[in-house]
């Protein structure tokens, strides 16, 4: 007999129907002598109505009131949940965050989880019932109603897992697993059987959509085992827990994230002074612009050049800012590019094998891909490209690491 705490996203409470399916697949695990703590996300398309609404009165909503008002979405659907399971003879109790008491800070569409009190679960699943909590909200000490920003929904899952001490957490959605890369793009992709928090938090970071960064981070930090699985077919998921160091032999990549939301920026010409890079990027952090990948190169004629990417929306914003510095600085030239895409590979398994990225370029250059920029981190390889050369260099890599393959390990 399990503590389970399980996840239904939007998709899967998207109608009375849908949740009837919940209904009946909750009743076959509680039937198995299972505690079932169950989260939900409201009906799906339901917190962009409510916004929608919000917009309608006020352009940029109090975000207070916005909280109070997208809350009300996760009520609907542990209420009629909670209906489901009391139809199928099974006891059941709804909460919202504000019941159940998950505390947060006070920063409302934003908050963090701070504290949860497990007890009332606790009573609760020892009488046998089951909880149905509303994802995504918490109340903060001055009883405020809060939301955990877009995805929240799998954070509270994640948290109620850890307070609960719970043996899973399983994130239902509308994908079977986390895939080597998407299916979309390589229809021989495969779905893996495990991987760890590190390489999900990298795949999540680098554009891949199964599950919200924050959530991963949270399993991570408190040890709590995640199981992605498929609301609609049945089948083992994708368990994503520690670094599993019984397999002797583990696939040296796991997965290829990919992103088209990038654009590149250079700054050409800039005395090569010390603290010219902090000079440069200073002004772009403090416009609230996020930078990924720097590279900065040394010309025969003392002077430097710095490119570094942001997100495709940041980059006038980021473009504005260098051109200011650049005047300040005396560079020659400022140059913007948003045709490009950030490809990686991902796998702990690059720690103990030598030769990993004279592969993946090699691979790149097979299909006359050229590289602009290189990042790199213990467990990933990142590289960006010409965004029309992307679902080219994601399928040659795929193949060339043979990741289609159930036996692609280390010994490949």
């Amino acid at each position: 007999m399990s503590l389970l705490v399980q996840k239904f996203g939007g998709t899967s409470v998207g109608s009375v129907e849908r949740i009837e399916a919940v209904a009946d697949k909750l009743a076959k695990f509680h039937a198995e002598g299972h505690q079932l703590v169950v989260v939900l996300s409201a009906m799906s398309g339901e917190t962009n109505r409510l916004i929608g609404l919000a917009k309608q009165i006020q352009d940029h909503p109090t975000p207070r009131e916005l909280d109070v008002l997208v809350a009300t979405g996760e009520q609907v659907t542990i209420a009629l949940l909670a209906m489901a399971l009391h139809k199928r003879g099974i006891d059941a109790r709804s909460y919202t965050g504000a019941q159940v008491r998950i505390l947060t800070d006070s920063a409302f569409n934003k908050a963090r989880i701070e504290q949860i009190d497990s007890e009332p679960m606790m009573a609760d699943l020892k009488a046998g019932r089951i909880v149905v909590v509303a994802g995504f909200q918490g109340v903060d000490e001055q009883g405020n109603i809060t939301t955990l920003g877009r995805g929240g929904s799998d954070t509270t899952g994640v948290a109620l897992a850890a307070a609960l001490k719970a043996d899973e957490c399983q994130i239902y959605t509308d994908v079977d697993g986390v895939y080597t890369t998407d299916p979309r793009v390589v229809p021989e992709a495969r779905r893996l059987d495990r991987i760890t928090f590190e390489e999900m938090l990298e795949m999540a970071s680098l554009g891949s959509k199964v599950l919200q960064i924050r959530s991963v981070e949270f399993a991570g930090k408190y040890n709590v085992p995640l199981r992605v699985l498929s609301s609609f077919v049945d089948g083992p998921g994708t368990l994503i827990s520690l670094e599993d160091d019984s397999a002797m032999e583990k696939p040296v990549i796991s997965g290829i994230a990919f992103t088209r939301d990038e654009a590149k920026l250079t700054i050409r010409g800039v005395p090569d002074t010390p603290g010219v890079a902090s000079r440069i990027l200073g002004p772009v952090s403090e416009a609230n612009i996020e930078v990924d990948v720097i590279v900065q190169n040394i010309g025969a004629d003392q002077t430097t050049d710095l490119t570094f990417t942001v997100q495709k929306a940041e980059m006038q914003k980021a473009a504005d800012v260098l051109e200011r510095v650049a005047g300040e600085l005396g560079a020659s030239q400022v140059l913007k590019d948003d045709k490009v895409a950030k490809v990686s590979i991902v796998g702990v398994g690059m720690r103990s094998h030598a030769g990993v990225a004279a592969k993946m370029f090699a691979a790149l250059a097979a299909h006359n891909i050229n590289i602009q920029l290189i990042t790199t981190s213990e467990i990933k390889i990142s590289v960006v490209i010409e965004e029309k050369f992307m679902e080219l260099a994601v399928r040659g890599l795929h193949e060339a690491f043979e990741l289609d393959k159930t036996d692609a390990l280390a010994s490949h």
